[in-house]
């Protein structure tokens, strides 16, 4: 089939350029706090292309302010292949209350960090992650500028004939991942109230490219022959390089009390069309188990779509892209979304 859009990214390197790549704004928003930004939680998945995209918006308005990127650097190939695309990098453990002292003073602060992956049972690890070390960072960078990462699992499962919940509507976090993100945002919010630190809450759900993501994992069963279980009837996705520059730009937003902002892309896709769509790309298919649930976890991003434009890249390029990555052998992350979870089990 002939797509409007080109290939797929061929290498990680051309895949980390584009998730890096500014867009107008960006650096605009970065350069205002004149001053330098440390990135807490820099080594995750989003982390690197975040920073490395920071440090060429601020260098593109000319802007020498450091971009300081905070994790435990456990990989030392990682941590040099930041610095060579100009971060600074600094180690420590942000579930150590001593590491606070040493971390690097900033006009602008984000906050990555976060516990979801194998917290059944290991509850006690998943709070001190997303409610304690949110605690340590808030009272560390008292009125600095925040942008905190939260995600849309805070909402409850809402009917996919509605469409999804926007700011204003009530929370109801299913499981204690989901209420432990809710305490995190709880956490900022106190900050903003009881320091007057200037706050933006990003929801995101849920963040795509072609080694990770909702559309890689449904990519990675189907080449193992897995089954597909579409009882998550249907999800959002955003494209990483939007909501990198979504991120960078609502630094502008972060306010007293915290400005909340859903970042998803404006498509609810079913679970299995992805897995026909992707099924097509990769002459396999797919194996479909389970019943579609009347209810999913839905966003609806309208104040971001007016604020920054609609994502560049859709679902159906993404699809594509990675069904094209998979069969060209590209490396995955292993960190599975398990967007398929209703009960908040993760």
């Amino acid at each position: 089939m002939t797509y409007p859009w080109g290939p797929a990214p061929a290498t990680e390197a051309e895949l980390e350029e584009l998730l890096s790549t500014p867009r107008p704004g960006v650096g605009e928003a970065l350069a205002a706090v004149d001053g330098d930004i440390v990135i807490l939680g820099a080594g995750g998945k989003v982390g690197p292309t975040l920073a490395m995209m920071a440090v060429k918006a601020l260098r593109e308005v000319g802007s020498n302010a450091k971009v300081i990127g905070v994790s435990r650097w456990s990989d030392a190939g990682a941590r040099e292949r930041m610095e060579s695309a100009g971060i600074t990098t600094h180690a420590a453990d942000l579930s150590d209350p001593d590491s606070y002292a040493d971390l690097p003073d900033a006009k602008a602060m984000f906050y990555l960090t976060g516990q979801k992956f194998g917290t059944t049972g290991q509850e006690h690890l998943t709070w001190w992650s997303n409610a304690a070390i949110p605690t340590m960072a808030a009272n560390r960078y008292r009125g600095v500028p925040s942008v905190v990462y939260s995600t849309g699992n805070v909402y409850p499962l809402v009917p996919i004939n509605q469409g999804g919940s926007i700011e204003s509507d009530p929370t109801g976090p299913v499981g204690q991942y989901a209420q432990s993100c809710l305490a995190r945002e709880q956490v900022f919010s106190h900050a903003a109230h009881q320091f007057g630190t200037p706050v933006t809450i990003f929801r995101l759900n849920y963040a795509v490219e072609l080694r990770y993501g909702v559309i890689a994992d449904i990519a990675t069963k189907m080449v193992a022959g897995e089954e597909i279980d579409v009882t998550m009837p249907a999800v959002n996705v955003v494209w990483q390089t939007d909501s990198n520059i979504w991120t960078l730009r609502s630094l502008e937003l972060a306010s007293n009390p915290p400005h909340i902002l859903n970042a998803t892309g404006p498509e609810t896709i079913g679970t299995r069309r992805i897995a026909e769509l992707l099924g097509a790309e990769l002459d396999i298919e797919p194996t479909i188990v389970g019943e579609e649930a009347d209810t999913a976890l839905l966003n609806d991003s309208s104040h971001a779509h007016g604020l920054y434009g609609y994502p560049e890249v859709t679902v159906r390029q993404a699809i594509a892209w990675a069904a094209e990555w998979i069969k060209g052998g590209g490396r995955q992350l292993g960190k599975a979304t398990k967007f398929q979870q209703r009960e908040g089990k993760f």
